[in-house]
């Protein structure tokens, strides 16, 4: 069994999607459009049907290590 190491978000980055997240006024499926963005630059795979998903189960006050779980939970290894 591999095991995969995920790449840590600096908190800058987690603070600025954090920030897009709750400010935007994107319905579910735009949020799940902004994660997916943010992990596609990082080059990581993203399920859409996942990043629906996800967007409609976050919590508006997420913390940075809460969004990072979901980033890590999110991402497909490519």
């Amino acid at each position: 069994m591999q095991t995969f190491v995920f790449e840590r978000f600096s908190d800058d980055e987690l603070k600025t999607l954090r920030e897009e997240l709750r400010h935007s006024g994107l319905d579910s499926f735009q949020c799940a459009e902004l994660l997916t963005a943010f992990l596609s630059q990082h080059g990581y795979g993203v399920s859409s049907d996942d990043a629906r998903l996800t967007a409609a189960r976050m919590d508006i006050g997420c913390t940075l290590p809460c969004l990072q779980a979901e980033l890590e939970k999110l991402a497909l290894v490519m």
